[in-house]
């Protein structure tokens, strides 16, 4: 019988057994002669030495001690119990121990041959059980070809049935903030689960990333749907990245965060590399954790280059990638957005501009995100916001967007110099302001004065445009047709010129007055009056010019209030 020498007093005479084994602490007295029955490399050790105690001999024996039981029961002539939690170590201690068919007919190498290969290699759930339980002996199943036979297997199933690896992963691209919603985008079709016979139970999210990487590795070679392959991956981080990514001071074990780096950096070089099959929001997920794993520069490199590609069906919240290190000076990552942007602008290469002004808003709307940050650095606003300007030259996109973000990073640095306010309105384009946003501007006492009066200028010069354009016009706002009789035309002619004399000299008029006024405004504010005279000033004369212009009816209809969403901080 196979005894275990640790459940019974060490004085106790052992009458049955002549030789004793240690297999990781646990000792075990077998008999002889039944072991070197089954055993072609037990029975050459034993013939060579008379010692009581072999282990000594046995020290790269690949099993633990729960197998090696097992198998000396088998010696024994006891019926033992093969389950895919023990075939792959049951055939590798076997084989180490030479128990072939040549040694003694009916050995335990056939035996659990058979059972691998009929009972395990037919069926998905008991292969990655089986593989999860080789992980402790690699190697040894490696070299007896054990685990490219799990991984055959698996890849065949998969090419048969790709949905064995998820469902693919939905591209959420709205701005929703449901915390939900980054879990759903790679979960598996629960009811397929309850009604597909034979389910799995198992996936490969189970397998260490040394099994994982391979497999997923051959699936891509092997032409496996990418979206599949995709929804695979982020299970898998899912399952081991995301629930236990902790920041750097939360003190998180050094195994644990090797491990955890380990697995996003394999990830990373097995994502496919097509444009938007991944959603944003999950590369930017697995970007902050690389970041706070302190992941290779290349990983994270990769993960900026993936987002930048497909910067346009991004969100704000993708790009609100929390700031690392005791050190941090910005509440957020604006030196990783900015890799991010220029990725995305020089791997742009589509003929249409739409996709440069969706970035360019992005970017706009991202910096009011960020500009109510304390920290955050003048040199670092006017670098973005630059960015994106110089990517939209020439298109008739508004500044509404810019202007909102002026407006609160002015309001939460208030102690910025009247130089560094001008430096910050630098990037605001005037001329591209809507009427709302001009209105707001003319009573914002956070705007630097020369910034104010030249959106007032703006707004004026566009009044002008406005009315020389209408005068242009019939007074049913078409041209004036050309083709009517010659008599008619000339009186006609003479009639619309005297017309348009009149008008064009009462509105060189009105311009010189408001030019006037908005002199009289700078130099008053320039001889040191008050603030509040000068905000009272800008106020009243901002009110007094509509009304010259005719823009303003009633002394009510002076608020015009900008849309939260476009202008005002939030």
């Amino acid at each position: 019988m196979v005894k275990s020498k640790s459940k019974e007093s060490p004085s106790r005479k052992l009458m049955h057994t002549d030789v004793q084994l240690h297999v990781y602490g646990v000792p075990f007295s077998l008999n002889r002669g039944l072991l070197a029955a089954r055993s072609s490399k037990l029975a050459a050790l034993l013939k060579e030495n008379d010692e009581d105690d072999i282990s000594h001999l046995l020290g790269d024996i690949p099993t633990d001690s729960e197998t090696f039981e097992l198998v000396a029961r088998f010696c024994h002539g006891f019926d033992i119990i093969l389950s895919p939690d023990n075939i792959i170590k049951v055939l590798c201690l076997a084989h180490y121990l030479g128990m072939s068919e040549i040694h003694s007919t009916n050995n335990l190498t056939k035996k659990a041959g058979l059972y691998f290969q009929n009972n395990v290699l037919s069926s998905w759930n008991k292969t990655i059980k089986a593989l999860k339980s080789a992980e402790i002996i690699l190697q040894q199943a490696a070299d007896l070809s054990l685990v490219d036979a799990c991984a055959e297997f698996i890849i065949a199933k998969v090419l048969h049935n790709p949905s064995l690896l998820g469902e693919p992963m939905r591209n959420i691209t709205t701005a929703d903030d449901d915390s939900e919603n980054d879990e759903n985008v790679y979960k598996s079709n629960v009811k397929r689960r309850l009604f597909v016979h034979d389910w799995k139970s198992e996936d490969l999210t189970l397998l260490s990333i040394a099994l994982y990487e391979p497999i997923i590795r051959a699936m891509v070679h092997r032409e496996v749907p990418l979206e599949y392959v995709a929804s695979s991956l982020f299970q898998y981080l899912s399952k081991w990245v995301f629930l236990d990514t902790k920041r750097e001071d939360d003190d998180p074990s050094t195994y644990t965060r090797n491990s955890q780096r380990e697995i996003i950096e394999a990830v990373e070089r097995l994502l496919p590399q097509k444009r938007g099959l991944i959603p944003s929001s999950l590369l930017s997920k697995m970007l902050q954790s690389a970041i706070i794993l302190d992941a290779h520069t290349e990983c994270k490199n990769g993960l900026e280059t993936r987002i930048g590609k497909q910067l346009d069906q991004a969100t704000v919240k993708d790009l609100l990638i929390p700031a690392q290190g005791y050190a941090k000076e910005e509440q957020y990552d604006t030196v990783s957005v900015k890799r991010i942007l220029k990725n995305f602008y020089s791997n742009y290469e589509s003929t249409e501009k739409s996709g440069l002004v969706v970035v360019a808003e992005l970017v706009d709307d991202f910096l009011a995100e960020v500009s109510s940050d304390i920290d955050l650095k003048l040199n670092t606003f006017l670098s973005l916001a630059e960015l994106s300007q110089a990517a939209t030259a020439g298109t008739n996109r508004n500044s509404d967007g810019i202007y909102r973000a002026i407006d609160i990073y002015l309001d939460r640095h208030r102690y910025l110099t009247d130089w560094e306010r001008e430096e910050v309105c630098r990037v605001l384009d005037c001329s591209k302001m809507s009427p709302e946003a001009c209105e707001h501007a003319a009573t914002n006492e956070k705007l630097p004065v020369r910034v104010t009066v030249q959106i007032l200028f703006s707004v004026q010069l566009k009044l002008k445009d406005n009315v020389t354009k209408r005068i242009k016009r019939g007074p049913d706002n078409r041209l004036l047709k050309l083709e009517e009789d010659e008599e008619d035309a000339k009186g006609t002619s003479n009639s619309e010129e005297e017309m348009m004399k009149a008008e064009m000299e009462m509105m060189g008029n009105k311009v010189l007055e408001l030019e006037k006024e908005c002199h009289m405004m700078r130099r008053e504010i320039q001889r040191g009056s008050s603030q509040h005279k000068i905000q009272k000033e800008k106020t009243s004369m901002w009110k007094e010019m509509k009304r010259k212009i005719g823009c303003m009816t009633s002394s009510h209809e002076t608020n015009c209030h900008v849309k939260k969403k476009k202008v005002h901080p939030r």
